[in-house]
């Protein structure tokens, strides 16, 4: 028990110590989800925003620039989480290679991801909500607190799914923001005045979207919308799972053969050596 804990621990203070390797991403955690979310509540009008909550059937008008902190929270959060797991798997990917070829335990590998992701998402999820409880009181702050962590850890899996498959840095940041652009614009309400179409219903935060706008302007909590979410990570971390085993196993199946330092010839059988006499 001790050396499983020893090797999850081992595991987990390396990855939590490339996060804070990662500048960007603290710089990013730092100032851009409180400039953002500012900037929004500053710039965009304050007027009532008319739209319809799927969640819960009920017609909402909360001010413009609320509503689009909670949005601007959201794909800030999922943007950072996703951004900080893709570096972490992408730029750690031969050192998790050379860990499996040496013995190391891959579920310990994995279980050290699952971790710094927690800790990440949650640290990011609060503290983005702190901010927006800076600028007005949403009415669930702790539902809203939830739903940022939850669409927070489904990016964070999409990381390592990115980080894994993809070969490039470029095509794994490409792939993380054209994947959030697509996600949170076809769900702001500011935009679509709360889409009737179905097919919402089916992006990556739809249930961060309908619990963190009802934890903001109504006193309804959503179970089932954070449930959605939970199945959404679970989902997407199989898929981390599924891609994280391919490569380590490849690089098991690529250990190459042991090669002795001289040349190996072996005997051929052949009949004993007769015995010889000398003359006297």
């Amino acid at each position: 028990m001790r050396r499983h804990l020893r090797l999850f621990v081992t595991a987990a203070r390396f990855d939590l110590v490339e996060h804070a390797r990662n500048r960007l991403a603290m710089v990013l955690v730092a100032l851009f989800i409180p400039v953002w979310i500012s900037l929004a509540y500053a710039v965009i009008p304050s007027r009532p925003v008319a739209f319809k909550l799927r969640a819960t059937g009920r017609l909402l008008t909360p001010a413009g620039n609320q509503i689009t902190q909670i949005t601007g929270a959201i794909n800030a959060v999922t943007l950072i989480t996703g951004f900080m797991m893709f570096a972490v798997t992408f730029n750690g990917g031969r050192f998790d290679r050379r860990l499996a070829m040496a013995g190391y335990p891959r579920i310990h590998l994995i279980l050290a991801k699952t971790t710094s992701l927690t800790l990440a998402s949650g640290a990011i999820a609060t503290y983005a909500t702190a901010v927006i409880c800076a600028a007005w009181s949403p009415r669930q702050p702790v539902q809203l607190a939830a739903a940022l962590f939850c669409g927070a850890m489904t990016y964070g899996a999409l990381g390592v799914v990115f980080g894994s498959l993809l070969r490039r840095e470029v095509e794994g940041m490409f792939a993380l923001v054209m994947t959030s652009i697509v996600d949170v614009g076809l769900q702001n309400p500011l935009a679509s005045s709360g889409t009737g179409s179905a097919a919402v219903q089916f992006l990556p935060t739809y249930g961060t979207m309908q619990a963190a706008t009802a934890a903001g302007f109504t006193h309804k909590p959503l179970p089932g919308d954070l449930a959605v979410q939970i199945l959404w990570f679970a989902g997407a971390a199989l898929l981390g799972l599924l891609a994280f085993h391919r490569r380590t196993k490849d690089a098991l199946s690529a250990r190459p053969p042991l090669r002795l330092p001289w040349p190996f010839r072996p005997r051929r059988p052949g009949r004993p050596a007769r015995a010889t006499s000398t003359p006297r």
